[in-house]
């Protein structure tokens, strides 16, 4: 890892998720407990970082229809059903 400013923390944790930690570093996926952590908080911040776009694009699309600036509904579910098939794996 790259020379960067670290903060040391002490957490306490649930024995579940301090078990599933140290499984994930016995396994041999992560080096350290520290590096199961980073990995969850990028998931997290990840997730975030998702979850505000789609907030930002409900607001958008809220003050589409406010403005009076509205689709077919059948338009988008078909829209919605392409951009979801392009996006899953073929089950086959």
């Amino acid at each position: 890892m790259e020379h960067q400013n670290f903060e040391k923390f002490s957490v306490t944790l649930p024995r579940e998720m301090a078990r599933v930690i140290h499984e994930r570093v016995s396994s041999g996926n992560y080096g350290s407990v520290s590096e199961v952590i980073r990995d969850a908080m990028r998931v997290w911040l990840q997730r975030e970082r998702r979850l505000a776009a789609l907030d930002a694009a409900l607001a958008r699309g809220i003050a589409e229809l406010d403005a009076g600036r509205e689709q077919d509904a059948e338009l988008v579910r078909n829209e919605l059903r392409e951009r979801l098939s392009a996006k899953s794996p073929d089950p086959a």
